[in-house]
């Protein structure tokens, strides 16, 4: 049952959380100030804490993983709906709104491709992404594996402290967003010549942008057609393209299916 009742078609303050890497930070920063201004409101993005602050109201706009959106459409009562997704700069996303997880190896690292990585120390951010775990545990079971292919796996908390242990020699391999990597590879530009990527492992969907539903429909159309147009304001593009984005376009929860039954095929497994 949809309890969600619009409150208003005006806001003095447009509320965001990031529920992805801290490293997109400062690109959806400039999001929320190109929405804000667009629709005459000011601007605060937080570090996202819980999905129930978009239930108590604390939050109209959230940068989430595309799992993490699977699991609240599918609530008995979602709060939110898709408002875009972004597409990525780079030839390898076909224009689509997709992304990968790179499989990253030490440059001095033996290991050529996935399939070497048996008994191997692998790292992951966090058990709710889908590109650090789910997508990994369905790449093992797709191959006929098991979690038990690697001896050990360590969770970081984050893309960054993962790929850090792979570079200090604590792990052997990790699996990172492709647009996380990106960032972090324009960011340090030693860090292309000390990792190696081995195997890519989807397309995915990506991570989309959700909005409350507790905005009234108009207000959320006219949100949702200025980020549809962002790229084409030349003092916001360069603020897209910090964050590896190229511009946003329309999904609907069709989008994310392949990601719901990715996660349905792992806990069949599991269980």
């Amino acid at each position: 049952m949809d309890r969600t009742t619009p409150v208003q078609d005006q806001l003095e303050k447009l509320t965001g959380a990031n529920f992805l890497s801290p490293l997109l930070q400062p690109a959806y920063s400039a999001i929320m100030e190109y929405l804000s201004r667009q629709v005459g409101a000011t601007a605060e993005l937080g570090i996202g804490q819980s999905l129930e602050e978009f239930a108590e109201g604390k939050l109209q706009l959230g940068f989430l993983c595309g799992l993490l959106y699977v699991h609240l459409a599918r609530s008995e009562y979602c709060p939110v709906e898709l408002l875009a997704a972004p597409v990525l700069c780079g030839e390898r996303y076909h224009g689509l709104p997709i992304y990968f997880s790179d499989v990253v190896v030490h440059k001095d690292s033996p290991f050529t491709s996935f399939a070497d990585l048996a008994g191997c120390t692998w790292a992951y951010n966090e058990r709710a992404s889908h590109s650090g775990w789910n997508l990994v545990c369905y790449s093992l079971y797709a191959r006929g594996q098991t979690l038990e292919y690697f001896a050990r796996t360590v969770e970081t908390g984050t893309h960054q402290k993962s790929l850090e242990l792979v570079m200090e020699g604590k792990a052997d391999a990790t699996a990172l967003d492709s647009q996380v990597l990106a960032v972090m590879l324009r960011q340090d530009s030693d860090l292309a010549a000390r990792v190696r990527v081995i195997e890519a492992l989807g397309p995915s969907p990506i991570p989309p942008v959700v909005i409350s539903k507790s905005l009234d429909v108009s207000f959320r159309d006219r949100l949702r057609t200025a980020l549809l147009n962002m790229h084409n304001d030349p003092s916001y593009a360069s603020a897209l393209r910090f964050g590896e984005i190229e511009r946003f376009v329309p999904v609907t929860d069709t989008s994310y299916q392949h990601i719901h039954d990715m996660f349905t095929f792992v806990q069949q497994r599991v269980e």
